[in-house]
């Protein structure tokens, strides 16, 4: 009985780790959604607000809905994506 409670907690261990890392790869790290957001392909440096707020409205609805669920996670202070959600918070 505890082997089969230990092979289904480790098992069910696994599942959840696994879809935790799947959930990662979201539109913020989609490089062609991110990068009109940024004045060079080095992705480093935000465009102006005016510029950030035109490639903002020329997304696609659902590209804007899971960026803005993806920014709900993230610290304004998170050294990836914490700028762009902030600016993200601004629209």
């Amino acid at each position: 009985m505890n082997l089969k409670m230990l092979c289904t907690g480790a098992m069910a261990l696994s599942m959840m780790t696994g879809a935790a890392l799947a959930e990662h790869g979201g539109a913020l790290d989609e490089p062609t959604k991110m990068a009109p957001f940024y004045t060079a392909a080095d992705m480093k440096t935000l465009k102006s607000e005016d510029d950030f707020k035109a490639a903002w409205k020329a997304l696609k609805d659902e590209d804007r809905t899971a960026i803005t669920q993806e920014c709900g996670g993230i610290a304004a202070d998170d050294q990836g994506h914490g700028a762009f959600c902030t600016m993200v918070g601004h629209q």
